[in-house]
């Protein structure tokens, strides 16, 4: 039997703790996005190459890798899938005939937009104890954390140090 992490009592005092509070967040999140993703092909990926190459317009199978920080190979294949399923094709790059651009096919921006609405009500329900107002703030300052380039520990503990 499975239990949801909102029936486990927090133990006391943890709920001061940064590593449990991201972590129960984390993992509240990570199952809501399963529900809604996990039928999409390629799951988690799937769904952010056809987000970004959306919102990037067509991309190569290359610029997809690196900005998502997938191997090429595995990037291949995450795109064979997603083709098969009709969501994207992939076509010659006029200015590189060796590259292909990905490009959404209407099915797959059809099923990018459910997806994403779907996700919206999902993180809605994760964040219905904030404001909308300081849903926003969270919004913002996660996104300045995520995108900061803090190093590596071993960096940050000789600074410590100093």
């Amino acid at each position: 039997m499975t239990v949801s992490t909102s029936q486990i009592p927090a133990p006391q005092g943890v709920e001061c703790d940064l590593a449990w509070a991201l972590g129960r967040v984390a993992r509240d999140h990570a199952t809501a996005v399963q529900c809604v993703i996990g039928d999409l092909p390629g799951g988690q990926r799937g769904f952010q190459v056809l987000a970004t190459a959306a919102g990037d317009g067509p991309s190569t199978q290359l610029a997809l890798a690196r900005k998502l920080g997938v191997d090429r190979t595995v990037m291949t294949y995450l795109l064979d899938e997603i083709q098969e399923a009709g969501l994207v094709e992939r076509r010659p790059d006029p200015a590189d005939r060796r590259a292909r651009r990905v490009v959404l096919t209407d099915a797959g921006r059809a099923r990018l937009c459910d997806t994403e609405a779907a996700l919206r009500e999902a993180e809605a329900r994760i964040l219905a104890p904030l404001s909308g107002e300081e849903q926003s703030v969270l919004r913002t300052l996660l996104r300045r954390v995520a995108t900061a380039d803090v190093g590596s520990p071993d960096e940050g503990s000789s600074a410590a140090g100093s």
